[in-house]
């Protein structure tokens, strides 16, 4: 931080800067004819002030002020002018050359030294040095130019420590003898005084003057002295102007705190760089991004380059360094939970060789609010959704100024529906709350950058670097043409397609994607990003048709150790297209397989294990698997014509740093798409626009009741000064066409309090607006307002008949409503489910208002009544499901039995977790559902891992699902504790099929969550050993 500081006085009164002034006033405050000769010859001065340096170190040295911290500028201010101390240190070292001249001509006294000597008394003793004149001792002193002035107005213990050197100086100079003085701590004792060679002499330490009299001065400022009460009382403000003086000196150094060369951090980041994450050095643009004067004076920024430009990297060290030199959190925003957990496993060793907490915000896990840890900082990586509610939480704790800096990867999804708004809404609060907090957004390139800048009150930083080259190539029958945008035609003919097709080849490839692919693998990679799922599958199982037995041979080994890990799984079970794919080094990737499936296909993919993946567009937002060709099988997600940020975030993928000199995407386009095709590539990138207005504006109402229920507003002017600092806001006059936004936010208070969820207050006295306890356990609770009121509907008719024989009507109540679209029941494998229940848990199912009758009626082809509840249905029908893996616990077969995809099923898990969570919260809030605590608790951790018990303990670890889980234990490491102490190479020896660097992230994770769990529990015992701080007295 630059400039000076000021320290405000405590006390009314302002010490006069024109009144007397002592030895101790800077030279620059002094008259020059106010000086007069110091007592006592060299010798005298240094034996004194070797002796008190000594005594004053071990008393003050970690209680106050640093050597560079001046504390003599200005009696009312800190740091004010250095010009004093650089005096005495140009003084100091005259004296050290004086001191080895006079070395050469004669031998002077040295002090022995003694322990814990302190100033209770002065006594004299001779010395055998040549008698010297006190002019002759100023010509050699440090104190030269710092005679004694008349006493200035200073405090009492001060004066008095003064008045009583002074006064046994002045009994002691100028004597026929040569004295020097010696503080000596029992009068009793006798010091021995011995004459050293001229090496002692040189040799001897000279402690810095600007040290002593800096300790000196902290020592007289609390020292006690038997002076009048006042002037106890005027020693009492100035210590506690020294008090306020330290906090802010304290503050200065959190904010300049330089800890190393690497961009402020010490040499140990780099190197963890270098070894963790293979990285030897920054781009350019990294470097240039880094050393920007918005990063070093801590404004917002927002910097967009395109894929795969290492744009996280710097993050990372922005974080670093909020955590390591400022000593404060930081908070990491995501938008998908497999992300958040990759980022856990990948910043678990930075924390654990760092010394700080990595903390994962995703699905069900993350506490709210979260541990305040006294020894150590956090760093907090949230999913969008969760990272709102954390944020929510530190505010109600006021909180939040302990978050130094909030990062936001794909900044660009503010423009994402719902979730958007979340990120709006997130990021609008911590602007409004906390002015210390830096928010650094990064982004693929935007094309209204300037409206997200004026919204975030930020600067703005833009590259197109890529690491490697990428060319662009569209596919048209059979001609490969390149794109050039800035051309009329967009497309230059490049190549004819050189692969011999038979007509039968032809009917069933007709895109030439078996010609595309196979000019790249085996030895190179290769992504074909498809339209759909079921696209995905047939695409990979069409090129394994075609392709010869050499591709078999590649890497035959590893292939079959993916197949075998890929089985164990599913627990025996193995999906029949990887089953034949996989041998020829091919695979698909979607939403479709479990989550470790998809892991391992990710990582045989970026070992080089399989040349091929054929995905979905979520790939290309989700992990970075770079490839030397990416194909995309058609410029249509669905039914929907392409995006042009989807297009550049799938194209990105090409090109492996480090590996390929360039990178080639080609997109496979038909006649009819020829027009839309050559917008696609040469469109400006689309304007990122707020969604607070999404769904009837369903944004505007969830964040003006969070406002209200957090006491950010409590009036509706309050919430409108609020809304001006939105997106939204930045955007009226594209987005709010038919009604001002002013109008807007008094409908949508309106609307607050028509749902009973805010009310105006009683009395004037307590404020305006106010939250209803629904409103309360709404937004605590993280609760769509649309399903708020059939929540509590639905909990409080659990209560009248909660049935407990089962987990079937605890797992009803928590299954999101939400999935209720997502899919249409199996009529008869309901009825068939339905069937096989109990009494009790039939009896139950007709309490909420599906009765075996009506599942009949259904399977057997028949209309339900008109007055049905068909959410209710289709919502038992997901209990049913989420009953069955509570049960069973195995997917495959789960799937299997309801005619459902594994990757459905596990998501259908994920969310019910969350929602679990969020209605654990929601009943927190609202006294009448007392009973559902304990019980939801339980339920929330079962359906986050869905495993047998004894294996949940290890899943626990970020990285770790079950098929790893099981070897895990079967090795013997059956606990948290066994993981955390594990050697990574032992590890790589006894569990199956685990690489060295997954056994390293496994242990630095485990350590993480064990250091988080113990520290949660050491925080627990110093809160309940705390005196309370309203114990009453007398």
């Amino acid at each position: 931080m630059s400039g000076e500081i000021k320290v405000r006085r405590v006390s009314s009164g302002k010490r006069s800067r024109d009144g007397q002034r002592s030895h101790l006033t800077p030279a620059r405050k002094r008259t020059s004819g106010s000086a007069q000769q110091c007592p006592g010859s060299t010798g005298e001065i240094e034996l004194s002030r070797a002796m008190m340096t000594q005594s004053l170190h071990g008393k003050f040295n970690e209680q106050y002020c640093s050597d560079t911290e001046d504390l003599f500028g200005d009696y009312d201010s800190i740091l004010a002018d250095s010009s004093f101390l650089a005096k005495l240190d140009g003084a100091e070292e005259n004296a050290k050359q004086n001191d080895i001249h006079s070395a050469t001509r004669t031998k002077c006294p040295v002090v022995q030294k003694y322990d814990n000597i302190d100033f209770t008394s002065l006594k004299s003793s001779t010395d055998n040095c040549p008698k010297r004149s006190c002019d002759d001792s100023m010509t050699d002193s440090i104190l030269e130019g710092l005679g004694d002035d008349s006493l200035i107005d200073i405090p009492s213990s001060q004066l008095a420590f003064q008045q009583d050197i002074l006064q046994t100086a002045e009994n002691n100079c100028c004597t026929d003898e040569d004295i020097t003085s010696t503080p000596v701590r029992h009068p009793e004792k006798s010091f021995s005084v011995e004459n050293r060679n001229e090496s002692h002499i040189t040799h001897k330490a000279r402690k810095s003057i600007s040290d002593h009299l800096k300790r000196t001065m902290m020592g007289n400022a609390t020292a006690p002295s038997s002076v009048s009460r006042t002037a106890v009382q005027e020693a009492a403000i100035v210590t506690k102007e020294i008090n306020v003086a330290m906090e802010a000196m304290k503050a200065v150094s959190v904010e300049t705190t330089d800890l190393g060369p690497f961009f402020g951090l010490p040499t140990k980041v780099k190197e963890l760089i270098r070894n963790l994450k293979g990285i030897n050095d920054l781009y350019e643009w990294q470097n240039t991004c880094l050393n920007l004067d918005s990063v070093q004076q801590r404004r917002n920024l927002i910097y967009s380059l395109p894929t795969s430009g290492g744009k996280t990297l710097v993050a990372e060290i922005l974080i670093l360094k909020e955590l390591l030199c400022r000593n404060k959190d930081a908070l990491f925003i995501l938008p998908y939970i497999s992300l958040v957990q990759e980022k856990v496993r990948g910043l678990a060793s930075f924390g654990v060789e760092l010394d700080f907490m990595v903390e994962e915000y995703a699905g069900s896990k993350g506490r709210f609010p979260p541990v305040k840890r006294r020894g150590k900082r956090s760093l907090y990586i949230a999913t969008i959704e969760k990272a709102h509610s954390l944020v929510n939480s530190l505010i109600e704790a006021n909180r939040l100024d302990n978050v130094g800096l909030v990062v936001v990867d794909e900044l660009h999804m503010l423009g994402d529906g719902s979730r958007g708004a979340i990120i709006e809404m997130t990021l609008a609060k911590v602007i409004y709350v906390s002015n210390l907090t830096q928010i650094i957004g990064m982004s693929a390139t935007l094309g209204n950058v300037q409206d997200l800048q004026r919204f975030l009150k930020a600067e703005n930083y833009t590259n197109d670097f890529r690491p490697i080259e990428l060319k662009e190539y569209v596919k048209l029958k059979d001609s490969i043409y390149e794109v050039t945008p800035k051309e009329e035609e967009c497309f230059r003919f490049s190549r004819l397609l050189n692969f011999k097709y038979s007509s039968a080849m032809q009917n069933i490839d007709q895109d030439h994607i078996v010609a595309l692919v196979t000019e790249v693998i085996p030895r190179q990679s290769c992504l074909v990003f498809c339209p759909t799922k079921k696209n995905c599958e047939n695409v990979a199982a069409m090129i394994c048709k075609y392709l010869t037995k050499e591709f078999l041979q590649h890497k035959l080994a590893e292939k079959a150790t993916l197949l075998g890990e890929l089985k164990n799984s599913g627990n025996g079970s193995l999906c029949p297209v990887l089953r034949k794919t996989v041998p020829y080094g091919l695979a698909y990737h979607h939403s479709g397989l479990t989550s470790e499936e998809r892991k391992l296909v990710e990582e045989a993919y970026s070992s080089g294990v399989l040349c091929l993946l054929t995905c979905t567009s979520t790939l290309a937002a989700g992990i970075n698997l770079p490839a030397r060709r990416v194909i995309l099988r058609s410029p249509y997600v669905a039914a929907d014509f392409l995006k042009r940020s989807q297009y550049k975030q799938m194209v990105g993928r090409a090109g492996r740093a480090g590996i390929d000199t360039h990178g080639e995407s080609i997109l496979i386009i038909q006649d009819k798409d020829k027009e839309l095709a050559k917008k696609l590539v040469s469109a400006p990138m689309e304007i990122c626009k707020s969604n607070l207005m999404y769904d009837n504006g369903k944004g505007v109402l969830s964040l003006i009741l969070s406002l209200i229920g957090l006491n950010i507003t409590n009036s509706l002017q309050q919430v409108m000064d609020f809304m001006r600092g939105t997106l939204l806001s930045v955007q009226e006059k594209q987005l709010c066409l038919e009604r001002s936004l002013w109008e807007v936010t008094q409908d949508c208070v309106e609307q607050l309090k028509q749902k009973g969820l805010v009310t105006e207050a009683a009395k004037p006295k307590e404020g305006g607006l106010q939250v209803t306890n629904l409103g309360r356990a709404t937004y605590k609770g993280s609760v769509d307002l649309t399903y708020c009121e059939v929540l509590y509907r639905d909990l409080s008719k659990g209560l009248e008949c909660l049935m407990l024989g089962s987990f079937l009507h605890l797992v009803y109540l928590v299954t999101p409503y939400d999935m209720v679209s997502q899919f249409k029941p199996d009529w008869m494998v309901y009825f068939r489910q339905f069937t096989m229940l109990s009494d009790v848990e039939q009896k139950m199912c007709a309490a909420v208002g599906v009765p075996e009758s009506l599942i009949a009626r259904k399977a057997a082809g028949q209309n339900m009544k008109k007055n049905v509840d068909l959410v209710g249905v289709n919502r038992l029908y997901m209990a049913l499901v989420l009953l069955s893996l509570l049960k069973e616990t195995d997917l495959w077969s789960v799937a299997n039995k309801f005619q459902l995809s594994r990757g459905f099923l596990q998501t259908l898990l994920s969310s019910s977790s969350a929602f679990c969570s969020c209605v654990l919260h929601f009943t927190e809030e609202l006294e009448e559902f007392w009973p559902f605590k304990a019980l939801l608790t339980e339920l929330t951790r079962r359906l986050t891992y869905c495993v047998q018990a004894e294996l949940i303990p290890l899943m626990e670890v970020a990285g770790v699902m079950e098929g790893r889980a099981k070897h895990l234990y079967n090795a013997g490491y059956k606990t948290l504790a066994h993981l955390a102490n594990a050697d990574p190479n032992i590890l790589v020896k006894t569990v199956e099929n685990l690489f060295k660097k997954q056994a390293n992230q496994i242990v630095a994770s485990a350590k993480m969550l064990l250091n988080e769990k113990a520290d949660a529990l050491q925080q627990e015992v110093e809160d309940l050993l705390m005196m309370p701080l309203d114990l009453p007295s007398l």
